[in-house]
Protein backbone atom coordinates (compact mmCIF):
# COMPACT_ATOMS: atom_id res chain seq x y z
CA UNK A 1 0.00 0.00 0.00
CA UNK A 2 2.62 2.51 0.85
CA UNK A 3 4.81 1.09 -2.53
CA UNK A 4 1.16 2.34 -4.36
CA UNK A 5 0.91 5.99 -2.59
CA UNK A 6 4.83 6.41 -3.27
CA UNK A 7 4.56 5.70 -7.14
CA UNK A 8 1.13 7.80 -7.19
CA UNK A 9 3.34 10.62 -5.35
CA UNK A 10 6.28 10.06 -8.24
CA UNK A 11 3.47 10.02 -10.98
CA UNK A 12 1.91 13.09 -10.04
CA UNK A 13 5.47 15.02 -9.85
CA UNK A 14 6.39 14.08 -12.81
CA UNK A 15 3.27 14.89 -15.00
CA UNK A 16 3.91 18.15 -12.84
CA UNK A 17 6.88 19.05 -14.42
CA UNK A 18 5.44 17.57 -17.97
CA UNK A 19 3.21 20.10 -17.73
CA UNK A 20 5.83 22.93 -16.88
CA UNK A 21 8.02 21.95 -19.47
CA UNK A 22 5.26 21.68 -21.91
CA UNK A 23 4.14 25.47 -20.74
CA UNK A 24 8.24 26.73 -20.47
CA UNK A 25 8.94 25.49 -24.38
CA UNK A 26 5.50 26.91 -25.15
CA UNK A 27 6.44 30.39 -24.28
CA UNK A 28 9.18 30.34 -26.12
CA UNK A 29 9.05 32.02 -29.74
CA UNK A 30 11.48 30.47 -32.56
CA UNK A 31 13.72 32.75 -34.37
CA UNK A 32 12.63 34.07 -37.49
CA UNK A 33 13.98 32.53 -40.54
CA UNK A 34 16.52 34.62 -42.54
CA UNK A 35 14.67 36.21 -45.51
CA UNK A 36 15.68 34.42 -49.42
CA UNK A 37 16.86 37.63 -50.70
CA UNK A 38 18.01 40.17 -48.25
CA UNK A 39 16.07 43.67 -48.57
CA UNK A 40 17.44 46.14 -51.17
CA UNK A 41 20.24 48.39 -50.09
CA UNK A 42 20.22 52.39 -51.14
CA UNK A 43 23.85 53.48 -52.51
CA UNK A 44 23.11 56.77 -51.69
CA UNK A 45 24.25 58.33 -48.44
CA UNK A 46 20.59 59.94 -48.50
CA UNK A 47 17.95 58.79 -49.94
CA UNK A 48 14.36 58.85 -50.65
CA UNK A 49 12.44 55.63 -51.33
CA UNK A 50 9.71 54.39 -53.69
CA UNK A 51 7.66 52.28 -55.22
CA UNK A 52 7.69 51.86 -59.18
CA UNK A 53 6.33 49.98 -61.78
CA UNK A 54 8.05 49.55 -65.52
CA UNK A 55 5.73 50.79 -68.38
CA UNK A 56 6.29 51.49 -72.32
CA UNK A 57 8.20 55.13 -72.29
CA UNK A 58 5.68 56.58 -74.78
CA UNK A 59 2.69 55.25 -72.49
CA UNK A 60 0.37 52.41 -72.79
CA UNK A 61 -2.41 52.93 -75.43
CA UNK A 62 -5.26 51.78 -74.60
CA UNK A 63 -7.06 50.65 -77.47
CA UNK A 64 -11.26 51.39 -77.69
CA UNK A 65 -14.05 50.97 -80.34
CA UNK A 66 -15.43 53.84 -81.73
CA UNK A 67 -18.73 52.82 -81.57
CA UNK A 68 -20.07 49.93 -79.32
CA UNK A 69 -20.84 46.58 -81.66
CA UNK A 70 -20.36 42.81 -82.21
CA UNK A 71 -16.67 42.02 -83.01
CA UNK A 72 -16.21 39.48 -85.87
CA UNK A 73 -12.41 39.20 -86.33
CA UNK A 74 -9.46 39.76 -84.00
CA UNK A 75 -6.33 40.52 -86.37
CA UNK A 76 -3.19 40.75 -83.36
CA UNK A 77 -2.35 38.35 -80.62
CA UNK A 78 -0.31 39.04 -77.10
CA UNK A 79 3.74 39.43 -78.89
CA UNK A 80 2.88 40.90 -82.45
CA UNK A 81 4.31 43.84 -83.44
CA UNK A 82 2.06 46.24 -85.58
CA UNK A 83 3.35 49.29 -87.26
CA UNK A 84 1.42 52.35 -87.12
CA UNK A 85 -2.10 51.76 -89.00
CA UNK A 86 -2.19 48.25 -88.93
CA UNK A 87 -5.24 46.45 -88.36
CA UNK A 88 -6.32 44.94 -84.33
CA UNK A 89 -10.24 44.58 -84.62
CA UNK A 90 -13.36 44.32 -86.93
CA UNK A 91 -16.88 45.20 -85.76
CA UNK A 92 -19.74 43.94 -87.41
CA UNK A 93 -19.92 45.80 -90.77
CA UNK A 94 -22.51 43.89 -92.59
CA UNK A 95 -25.99 46.78 -92.23
CA UNK A 96 -23.23 49.48 -93.03
CA UNK A 97 -21.79 47.14 -96.16
CA UNK A 98 -25.82 47.10 -97.09
CA UNK A 99 -26.75 50.64 -97.20
CA UNK A 100 -23.45 50.95 -99.21
CA UNK A 101 -24.42 49.50 -101.77
CA UNK A 102 -27.64 50.94 -101.84
CA UNK A 103 -26.14 54.45 -101.74
CA UNK A 104 -23.62 53.43 -104.72
CA UNK A 105 -26.79 52.29 -106.78
CA UNK A 106 -28.35 55.59 -106.37
CA UNK A 107 -25.73 57.01 -108.16
CA UNK A 108 -25.33 55.81 -111.46
CA UNK A 109 -29.34 56.75 -112.34
CA UNK A 110 -28.71 60.33 -111.16
CA UNK A 111 -26.10 60.99 -113.25
CA UNK A 112 -27.58 59.36 -116.17
CA UNK A 113 -30.19 62.25 -115.72
CA UNK A 114 -27.68 64.82 -115.58
CA UNK A 115 -25.64 63.74 -118.44
CA UNK A 116 -29.85 63.40 -120.61
CA UNK A 117 -30.48 66.62 -118.84
CA UNK A 118 -27.15 68.36 -120.50
CA UNK A 119 -28.07 67.42 -124.04
CA UNK A 120 -31.60 68.59 -123.83
CA UNK A 121 -30.04 71.68 -122.45
CA UNK A 122 -27.71 72.16 -125.14
CA UNK A 123 -29.96 71.38 -127.51
CA UNK A 124 -32.32 74.10 -126.56
CA UNK A 125 -29.20 76.46 -126.25
CA UNK A 126 -28.71 75.87 -130.04
CA UNK A 127 -32.15 76.33 -130.53
CA UNK A 128 -32.67 79.70 -128.93
CA UNK A 129 -29.36 81.00 -130.56
CA UNK A 130 -30.50 80.37 -134.07
CA UNK A 131 -33.93 81.84 -133.15
CA UNK A 132 -31.97 84.83 -132.01
CA UNK A 133 -30.26 85.03 -134.76
CA UNK A 134 -32.68 85.96 -137.91
CA UNK A 135 -32.49 89.10 -138.26
CA UNK A 136 -35.94 89.12 -139.59
CA UNK A 137 -38.43 88.64 -136.57
CA UNK A 138 -41.21 88.43 -138.92
CA UNK A 139 -39.79 84.93 -140.16
CA UNK A 140 -40.00 83.41 -136.81
CA UNK A 141 -42.90 83.45 -134.10
CA UNK A 142 -42.02 85.43 -130.93
CA UNK A 143 -44.33 83.27 -128.85
CA UNK A 144 -41.09 80.25 -130.06
CA UNK A 145 -38.49 82.23 -128.91
CA UNK A 146 -40.35 82.72 -125.65
CA UNK A 147 -41.65 78.96 -125.16
CA UNK A 148 -37.68 78.06 -126.13
CA UNK A 149 -36.24 79.95 -123.55
CA UNK A 150 -39.06 79.37 -120.82
CA UNK A 151 -37.73 75.63 -121.19
CA UNK A 152 -34.09 76.50 -121.33
CA UNK A 153 -34.18 77.55 -117.89
CA UNK A 154 -36.89 75.00 -116.92
CA UNK A 155 -34.25 72.73 -117.61
CA UNK A 156 -31.23 74.15 -115.99
CA UNK A 157 -32.60 74.18 -112.84
CA UNK A 158 -33.57 70.94 -113.28
CA UNK A 159 -30.37 70.07 -114.14
CA UNK A 160 -29.02 72.05 -111.02
CA UNK A 161 -31.29 69.98 -108.97
CA UNK A 162 -29.90 66.61 -110.23
CA UNK A 163 -26.63 67.98 -109.71
CA UNK A 164 -27.37 68.42 -106.23
CA UNK A 165 -28.75 65.43 -106.17
CA UNK A 166 -26.02 63.79 -107.10
CA UNK A 167 -23.64 65.68 -104.47
CA UNK A 168 -26.03 64.11 -102.12
CA UNK A 169 -25.54 61.08 -103.54
CA UNK A 170 -21.70 61.46 -103.52
CA UNK A 171 -21.32 62.36 -99.48
CA UNK A 172 -23.88 59.99 -98.61
CA UNK A 173 -22.09 57.22 -100.04
CA UNK A 174 -18.91 58.64 -98.64
CA UNK A 175 -20.35 58.82 -95.30
CA UNK A 176 -20.69 55.57 -95.28
CA UNK A 177 -17.47 54.48 -96.32
CA UNK A 178 -16.13 56.71 -93.39
CA UNK A 179 -18.19 55.06 -90.68
CA UNK A 180 -17.18 51.27 -92.68
CA UNK A 181 -13.82 52.18 -92.53
CA UNK A 182 -14.04 53.06 -88.76
CA UNK A 183 -15.40 49.46 -87.89
CA UNK A 184 -11.83 48.08 -88.71
CA UNK A 185 -10.19 49.55 -84.98
CA UNK A 186 -6.07 49.74 -86.09
CA UNK A 187 -3.05 50.60 -84.19
CA UNK A 188 -2.65 54.45 -83.87
CA UNK A 189 0.95 53.99 -84.01
CA UNK A 190 4.12 51.29 -83.91
CA UNK A 191 4.29 49.02 -80.87
CA UNK A 192 4.09 45.92 -79.15
CA UNK A 193 0.80 43.86 -78.54
CA UNK A 194 0.40 44.02 -74.87
CA UNK A 195 -2.90 42.58 -73.85
CA UNK A 196 -5.84 41.40 -76.04
CA UNK A 197 -8.95 41.08 -73.51
CA UNK A 198 -11.56 40.30 -76.35
CA UNK A 199 -12.70 37.04 -78.81
CA UNK A 200 -14.36 37.23 -81.88
CA UNK A 201 -17.80 36.84 -81.06
CA UNK A 202 -17.76 39.13 -77.97
CA UNK A 203 -20.04 42.42 -77.81
CA UNK A 204 -17.36 45.44 -77.32
CA UNK A 205 -18.52 47.69 -75.58
CA UNK A 206 -17.64 51.91 -75.25
CA UNK A 207 -16.51 53.08 -71.98
CA UNK A 208 -15.25 49.60 -70.68
CA UNK A 209 -12.80 49.51 -67.82
CA UNK A 210 -10.84 47.03 -68.98
CA UNK A 211 -8.86 48.08 -73.03
CA UNK A 212 -9.55 45.68 -75.75
CA UNK A 213 -6.11 45.68 -76.71
CA UNK A 214 -3.15 47.15 -75.18
CA UNK A 215 -0.55 48.62 -77.45
CA UNK A 216 3.10 49.76 -76.43
CA UNK A 217 6.45 50.43 -77.16
CA UNK A 218 8.82 47.97 -75.58
CA UNK A 219 11.90 49.32 -77.70
CA UNK A 220 12.08 51.81 -74.98
CA UNK A 221 11.30 51.18 -71.02
CA UNK A 222 10.96 53.53 -68.30
CA UNK A 223 10.21 53.70 -64.56
CA UNK A 224 6.74 55.33 -63.56
CA UNK A 225 8.18 56.07 -59.26
CA UNK A 226 5.69 56.88 -56.93
CA UNK A 227 6.68 59.01 -54.04
CA UNK A 228 4.58 59.61 -50.99
CA UNK A 229 3.57 63.09 -50.64
CA UNK A 230 5.66 63.76 -47.37
CA UNK A 231 8.83 63.15 -49.30
CA UNK A 232 7.96 64.73 -52.18
CA UNK A 233 9.68 67.79 -51.42
CA UNK A 234 12.61 66.01 -50.87
CA UNK A 235 13.01 64.87 -54.45
CA UNK A 236 14.84 67.51 -56.73
CA UNK A 237 14.47 67.48 -60.00
CA UNK A 238 17.75 65.60 -61.95
CA UNK A 239 17.87 63.42 -59.08
CA UNK A 240 20.00 59.93 -60.18
CA UNK A 241 18.20 56.91 -58.86
CA UNK A 242 18.46 53.13 -58.99
CA UNK A 243 16.03 50.22 -59.34
CA UNK A 244 15.59 46.57 -57.81
CA UNK A 245 13.52 44.02 -59.34
CA UNK A 246 10.92 42.30 -56.85
CA UNK A 247 12.91 39.75 -55.23
CA UNK A 248 16.37 40.54 -56.73
CA UNK A 249 18.79 43.03 -55.16
CA UNK A 250 21.80 41.67 -56.38
CA UNK A 251 20.83 43.27 -59.83
CA UNK A 252 20.67 47.01 -60.12
CA UNK A 253 19.15 49.43 -62.54
CA UNK A 254 21.19 52.97 -63.05
CA UNK A 255 18.18 55.31 -63.67
CA UNK A 256 18.36 58.19 -65.71
CA UNK A 257 15.66 61.48 -64.68
CA UNK A 258 13.18 61.76 -67.23
CA UNK A 259 10.93 64.57 -65.67
CA UNK A 260 8.54 64.61 -62.67
CA UNK A 261 4.87 64.76 -63.47
CA UNK A 262 3.95 68.01 -61.13
CA UNK A 263 0.14 66.75 -60.25
CA UNK A 264 0.15 64.70 -57.17
CA UNK A 265 -2.54 61.84 -57.43
CA UNK A 266 -4.09 59.51 -56.00
CA UNK A 267 -1.83 56.08 -55.21
CA UNK A 268 -3.02 53.54 -57.98
CA UNK A 269 0.32 50.98 -57.90
CA UNK A 270 -0.20 48.83 -54.85
CA UNK A 271 2.70 46.34 -53.64
CA UNK A 272 0.79 44.30 -51.52
CA UNK A 273 2.35 45.31 -47.99
CA UNK A 274 -0.03 44.43 -45.59
CA UNK A 275 1.34 48.02 -43.92
CA UNK A 276 0.53 49.68 -47.24
CA UNK A 277 -1.95 52.63 -47.02
CA UNK A 278 -4.93 52.75 -50.07
CA UNK A 279 -5.35 56.48 -49.80
CA UNK A 280 -1.92 57.74 -49.91
CA UNK A 281 -1.21 60.55 -52.78
CA UNK A 282 1.87 60.52 -54.47
CA UNK A 283 3.94 62.77 -56.77
CA UNK A 284 5.06 60.79 -60.14
CA UNK A 285 8.56 60.96 -61.05
CA UNK A 286 9.46 59.16 -64.66
CA UNK A 287 13.06 58.07 -65.08
CA UNK A 288 14.26 55.87 -68.45
CA UNK A 289 16.76 53.34 -68.27
CA UNK A 290 19.06 51.17 -70.66
CA UNK A 291 17.37 47.78 -70.80
CA UNK A 292 19.47 45.39 -69.08
CA UNK A 293 21.22 42.34 -69.76
CA UNK A 294 18.55 40.30 -67.28
CA UNK A 295 14.90 40.10 -68.44
CA UNK A 296 12.45 42.88 -67.52
CA UNK A 297 8.59 43.36 -68.69
CA UNK A 298 6.51 46.08 -68.86
CA UNK A 299 4.00 46.23 -65.63
CA UNK A 300 6.79 44.57 -63.44
CA UNK A 301 7.06 46.23 -59.99
CA UNK A 302 10.67 47.85 -58.94
CA UNK A 303 11.63 49.03 -55.68
CA UNK A 304 13.23 52.75 -56.36
CA UNK A 305 15.77 54.23 -54.54
CA UNK A 306 16.04 58.28 -55.06
CA UNK A 307 19.16 60.21 -54.24
CA UNK A 308 17.92 62.90 -51.58
CA UNK A 309 18.64 66.99 -51.66
CA UNK A 310 20.69 67.65 -48.72
CA UNK A 311 21.40 70.90 -49.40
CA UNK A 312 20.31 73.31 -46.71
CA UNK A 313 17.73 76.02 -47.81
CA UNK A 314 19.10 79.14 -48.64
CA UNK A 315 18.14 82.38 -46.73
CA UNK A 316 16.65 84.91 -48.28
Amino acid sequence: MILLKRISLWLALAGMAFTVWVLMAARQKEPMPPPVEPPPQSPYESTVAASGIIEAANENVRIAPPVGGLIIKVFVVVGDQVAEGAPLLQLDDRELRAQLGVREAAIPPTQARIDEQRHRLEDLEVQYKRLQAVHDRRAISEDDVKRTWYAMEANKRVLVRNVADLEQAIAQRDETKLLLERLTVRAPRTGTILQVNVRAGEYAVVGATDPLVLLGDMQTLQVRADVDEVNAPLVKAGAPGVAYLKGSTTQSIPLQFARIEPYIVPKKSLTGDNTERVDTRVLQIIYRFERPTFPVYAGQQVDVFIERDTEPPKDK
